[in-house]
């Protein structure tokens, strides 16, 4: 705290202000507050990178290395996994500005055995703003095989479970093009 002040002290020209103005108080408190604010939040910001260390730490997420005088920070298995996690969650489908009037057509047929898997993918597609147009066929109109590529590795999805179809018609099509706005 004392070094911000020092500095606001510093940025306004205090001392000389103050010997010289009544406006001193008015002139110094917006830029010590400021600075003062700056490294409360700086201090807090520290203090919460120092807890999610050690949580991820003692979770054994991540794993700290010393090499020849460097500290090395890796995910463990455990990390690896929640990070996928993550990245899933934050998973969205880039839109180009221009529809190229191709459908992408997502089908997929994932066994009874592994229903959870199954309704995961179901949720995370619908949340993608996938456009179901039958059980377990969904359409979209832009290019998602990256994003479609990462679900398929999450859940460990064989191409023989889960296409891609890239189509220039679908019949009767309104309804879809209604749902993303292209009409």
């Amino acid at each position: 705290m004392t070094k911000s002040i020092l500095k606001g002290l510093l940025i306004t020209g205090g001392v000389a202000i103050a010997a010289t103005s009544p406006q001193f108080l008015y002139r110094i408190l917006p830029a010590i507050t400021k600075l003062t604010l700056a490294e409360i939040k700086r201090r807090k910001k520290a203090k919460e990178y120092k807890r999610s260390f050690d949580y991820l730490k003692k979770e054994d997420m991540i794993h700290f290395e010393n090499r020849g005088g460097q500290l090395y920070v890796s995910l463990t298995a455990k990390g690896k996994k929640q990070a996928g996690k993550y990245q899933i969650d934050d998973l969205e489908i880039k839109k180009p500005k221009k529809w190229d009037g191709k459908w992408r057509i997502l089908i997929f047929d994932i066994s009874e055995k592994h229903k959870i898997k199954r309704e995961a993918l179901r949720g995370k597609i619908k949340q993608l703003g996938i456009y179901k147009l039958q059980d377990s066929v969904w359409v979209y109109p832009y290019d998602f095989k990256k994003e479609i590529g990462a679900l398929r590795k999450f859940f460990r999805i064989s191409e023989d479970e889960l296409k891609i179809i890239t189509a220039t018609d679908i019949e009767n099509d309104l309804s879809v093009k209604n749902f993303f706005g292209l009409n």
